[in-house]
């Protein structure tokens, strides 16, 4: 700034991150629940899984962020900044991994929104362009969930004290697993639980409808057979999988184009009637499933959205029957009476 010395150029550098080792193909059985994270990954939607312990709800998350794409240039400068001002950011460089987030618990309102003396970002900007995993969904304090339900919303995590106030970035992918009930072995016929189905409904209800009605995707993963156990690894790889993620990532860029949304999941009003209008088959089947299953209009639309995506896995074309079926199936009433 005095022209007193020559400042050295800087050197752009990326994050070298070693591969995770991580496979779909480690997972036996799941079928379903492969296919589930298949389409939340094309269209960055948000997932449910719930299951009895060691079904593999865990496993199926930590392999999420394998079939996702790199960060683009403008996406690693985004997450980078956030890296570096936590003070997180590894050998100062650029990222191009997504970020996968994985916080207890016990974390508490600060932890995920972002505060404390210096006002740092909390977990759902840290997972920016990423992966926010919160497994033991109930065990989470309930003031610290219905806090998610804005910047989920908005992509922005608003932290305001009395001398700060300060907005980070939050587009994440919000993926969630849960027991059925408290002690978890809710439909096993050989571990009944003994208070189903008051256990069920008591353990369940700790999440609000709000933030429930705001998770695009919700599927059951039952527990593994023995027989699934015994049979070879399937062929199918993440690499398999993440090639397909990328091809239906890659038509909804060129769907929206510079500045728009990025993913199926951020498309709203107009945009998303005009972009996932079905056939009228498809229409029917919607208005018909919105009434009976009661949808909200926010539900509504996240049909919408999802079946885009399984269009957009299909190769980009309109909205058919086939899809609005599928994604209605991905919105079944989790409480149970």
């Amino acid at each position: 700034m005095k022209g007193d010395q020559v400042l050295t150029p800087p050197e752009p550098r990326l994050v070298e991150t070693p591969p995770s080792g991580l496979d779909l193909a480690d997972i036996k059985g799941q079928e379903s629940a492969k296919r589930a994270l298949e389409v939340a990954a094309a269209g960055a939607h948000h997932l449910l899984m719930i299951g009895p312990p060691g079904a593999g709800k865990s496993m199926l998350a930590e392999r999420l962020s394998d079939i996702l794409p790199d960060l683009d240039a403008r996406e690693a400068l985004e997450v980078s900044m956030i890296h570096s001002l936590a003070g997180s950011l590894p050998e100062g460089g650029l990222m191009r991994k997504r970020p996968y987030r994985n916080p207890h618990h016990s974390a508490s309102m600060a932890a995920l929104i972002g505060g404390g003396r210096r006002a740092l970002p909390g977990e759902i900007s840290m997972a920016h362009m990423g992966v926010l995993f919160l497994d033991e969904l109930p065990e989470f304090q309930r003031p610290a969930l219905e806090a998610l339900r804005q910047p989920l919303e908005s992509g922005r995590a608003v932290v305001a004290r009395a001398d700060t106030h300060v907005a980070y970035p939050a587009r994440v992918q919000l993926v969630t697993a849960m027991n059925p009930c408290k002690c978890g072995f809710l439909d096993d016929p050989a571990q009944a639980c003994p208070r189903a189905p008051r256990c069920a409904r008591d353990y369940q209800t700790r999440i609000s409808g709000p933030l429930l009605d705001r998770i695009d995707i919700h599927i059951e993963v039952p527990q593994v057979s023995a027989a699934d156990l015994s049979l070879p690894a399937p062929s199918e790889r993440s690499a398999d999988i993440a090639a397909r993620v990328a091809a239906a990532r890659a038509i909804q860029r060129e769907r929206y184009g510079e500045g728009g949304p990025r993913t199926n999941a951020e498309a709203d009003g107009e945009l998303l009637e005009r972009v996932a209008a079905p056939d009228d088959q498809g229409r029917k089947l919607l208005t018909e499933v919105a009434d009976s299953l009661h949808l909200s209009a926010r539900g509504y639309h996240r049909v919408l959205k999802v079946a885009r995506t399984l269009a957009d896995l299909d190769g980009g074309g309109p909205v058919g029957h086939i899809h609005i079926a599928e994604a209605v199936s991905y919105r079944r009433p989790l409480f149970r009476n």
